[in-house]
């Protein structure tokens, strides 16, 4: 095992990285940003060292730095987290010239899953299937237009390159192609240096579902079931769980052999996701290949309470070069989790993110619930990094009973000083359709004005923040006015 690992990230990840660490015996260093100085993940790690100024571009997407931070406290591996420079072949090419261990998949294995187009073409020598699509000849609008028209409408515009969302792009017929198009570009661009697009159908009411994978350098890949993540609100997920009311035993094994086939063709080595949309439900549902998301998950948490693993564990025994500590025979599924993301924006305000002091931050601690975090009252939210406060996941021994957990820990989550979108969560956790299972990931804005409207007033939460400021102005009182003995008493104690 590692003496010390460098986590090259901030929030709640870094947290869950740091406290990995902690648990196998393994130092840990964090990395900060001048707006990070004082941020949780730099003040629980082992060391920390400042990388730069906020904005990421000059900190945290610095590969550079992180290589230094990591020389200069002598740590022997990089973890990436998620996000940042986590899918980002640089660094791991970087760890490998500078004798560090990256915690990932291998420089080539990132290069060739970084392209969407790359991956469709080895999902296809896997013997899996891609959501229909067309690779243009050229990247001329004559070009995508004739692919459009072979795909048919409607269909997706998306980037070769990254992920999240950013870029894709629904164009409902001939005419809004050219302006889609653009616009695509464009933001493909700004996101990540690489504005070529393809051509994929889209499809009505597909979900969204994906397989944890696993691989080894002993030759070992292994799947660790599914997770529906189809709640999402442009692209970015809101809820997750695990399993999927949608599969059945026989679609969920053929699934995640589609899922171990496209990683082992891959030559996969530590956690990943495969991606997947599928369509219909039962037995005779059809799935698509998707993508490979090459890292940690912001939502493995879910698979972890549900398979009754310890992702991170594995990641770092995996890259210390230890075999899998699992094999397939050993997991099974118990039980269901949900995990709701608790996110600083005005939902509102076409959810626009939010910034500022958390004035009061109050996280429940109730049976079966867990909160993932990187934040802590006082703190600043800053506009220069991701809106996401906490992960709520809630377990229970069914479907029912994890939602309702989930909806009682988020009704006893008092936040002041930004606003959340906690009561968001709180009506699509309670929606007619998720109660009843019947989810894709057109729900969230099909039904945008009905969630909005939902009565889900949070009178426990209210009171909570109540109480909880009552209780900090008399504390300030007592401070204020009570002689402190030990200032009081001078050099003699009884």
């Amino acid at each position: 095992m590692f003496r010390r690992v460098l986590v090259a990230n901030r929030g709640e990840i870094a947290l869950r990285v740091i406290r990995a660490c902690r648990e196998l015996g393994v130092e840990s260093v964090a990395v900060y940003s001048d707006a990070d100085s004082m941020a949780p993940h730099a003040l629980d790690a082992d060391r920390a060292v400042r990388i730069g100024p906020a904005p990421p571009a000059d900190s945290y997407l610095r590969v550079a730095s992180v290589i230094e931070a990591a020389r200069s406290t002598g740590a022997e591996a990089v973890h990436p987290g998620y996000g940042f420079l986590s899918e980002n072949p640089a660094l791991a090419h970087a760890c490998q010239d500078a004798g560090l261990t990256f915690i990932g998949p291998p420089p080539s294995v990132l290069e060739t899953l970084g392209s969407k187009i790359a991956a469709r073409t080895l999902a296809a020598r896997a013997g899996v299937a891609a959501v229909p699509g067309k690779i243009p000849a050229t990247q001329s609008d004559e070009a995508l237009a004739a692919a459009a028209a072979e795909v048919g409408f409607p269909i997706l515009l998306k980037p070769a390159s990254g992920g999240g969302g950013i870029g894709m792009k629904r164009v409902a017929d001939a005419a809004g192609l050219a302006a889609a198009a653009a616009q695509a570009r464009r933001e493909a661009r700004a996101a990540f240096g690489d504005d070529t697009l393809y051509v994929e159908r889209a499809l009505t009411r597909p979900r969204h579902v994906e397989v944890q994978i696993f691989g080894d350098s002993h030759g070992h890949v292994v799947h660790l079931f599914e997770r529906e993540c189809s709640l999402q609100r442009r692209h970015q997920k809101l809820i997750e769980e695990s399993p999927s009311v949608a599969l059945t035993p026989a679609l969920r094994e053929r699934m995640g052999a589609a899922a171990v086939a496209v990683a082992t063709e891959a030559g996969y080595r530590n956690a990943g996701t495969v991606e997947f949309l599928l369509d219909g439900t039962g037995d005779d549902a059809r799935f698509y290949f998707l993508e490979v998301n090459a890292r940690l998950q912001v939502e493995h948490p879910v698979t972890e309470l549900v398979a009754g693993v310890d992702l991170v564990h594995a990641q770092l025994r995996v890259a210390a070069g230890e075999p899998l500590p699992w094999t397939g025979r050993d997991l099974a599924q118990r039980g269901h989790a949900i995990e709701a993301r608790v996110y600083a924006e005005d939902p509102e305000q076409g959810h626009l993110p939010q910034a500022g002091r958390l004035l009061l931050y109050r996280e429940p601690r109730l049976p079966g619930v867990r909160i993932d975090s990187g934040v802590r009252e006082q703190g600043e939210i800053s506009v220069h990094y991701d809106p996401l406060l906490s992960k709520v996941i809630a377990w229970g021994e069914t479907r029912d009973a994890a939602r309702r957990r989930a909806i009682e820990a988020l009704r006893r989550y008092p936040i002041l000083g930004v606003r959340t979108n906690v009561r968001f969560l709180l009506s699509l956790l309670d929606s007619p359709r998720f109660v009843a299972g019947d989810i894709d990931v057109g729900l969230v804005e099909s039904e945008a004005a009905e969630l909005a409207a939902a009565d889900t007033t949070d009178w426990s939460a209210a009171a909570g923040a109540i109480a909880a400021v009552l209780e900090a102005r008399s504390a300030c009182a007592v401070s204020a006015t009570t002689a402190d003995p030990w200032t009081t008493l001078g050099a003699w104690r009884g």
